[in-house]
């Protein structure tokens, strides 16, 4: 029961004859809201649409996990450290990834592979 002792049929109708249309959204598999600070990730989420007088807003019920931005990678970077540990570009690149750029910290981690 709604709040008020409004049984769920008056609640539709009283929503249709203000105009408001609300529908689930069927089979969503993930939700990514993105930020400059990071990413808020919903694996499993129910998402419902609202549309009232032509706007339409979505409700998101569920629990994200938040991801920190992958950094940005210069082409010289991943040179430098390709060269400097004797490994692949993709290699480089993949531990600057790791050490969130940091240059020094992956030519060790990849001279520690060895």
């Amino acid at each position: 029961m709604l709040p008020g002792n409004v049984n769920p049929r008056q609640m539709k109708a009283m929503m249709k004859k203000l105009g408001m249309n609300v529908e689930p959204i069927e089979n969503v598999q993930e939700i990514v809201i993105k930020t400059a600070q990071g990413n808020y990730i919903f694996d499993a989420a129910e998402v419902t649409a609202m549309t009232m007088q032509g706007v339409t807003t979505y409700q998101i019920v569920g629990t994200p996990h938040f991801e920190e931005p992958a950094p940005e990678i210069p082409a010289d970077d991943v040179a430098m450290v390709a060269a400097q540990a004797g490994v692949a570009p993709d290699a480089a690149k993949a531990a600057l990834v790791a050490t969130r750029g940091d240059i020094a910290e992956a030519i060790l981690r990849l001279a520690n592979h060895d």
